[in-house]
């Protein structure tokens, strides 16, 4: 596996998955107003895995970009 792919997996598994969770079981034990329960961390992994796809694997894709906006955009002077 090269080097960037394994890079983008590692920002995938850490800043999507984990920050997600965690981030999910603030909003759901502040909006419960209860205290943390081990149930809900299924309950934010649900909810965290396709949204860190979404945003780490999808959108932060280098050609991304280019599929929704002009092409003049992208066009450089070089």
């Amino acid at each position: 596996m090269k080097h960037k792919y394994k890079i983008r997996l590692i920002e995938f598994f850490i800043v999507g998955v984990l920050f997600g969770i965690i981030e999910d079981l603030i909003a759901i034990t502040m909006a419960t107003e209860g205290v943390f329960e081990w149930r809900y961390l299924s309950t934010a992994a649900i909810v965290a895995i396709p949204f860190a796809f979404i945003s780490e694997i999808v959108v932060d894709h280098p050609n991304f970009w280019k599929y929704f906006l002009p092409k003049h955009w992208f066009v450089t002077d070089d």
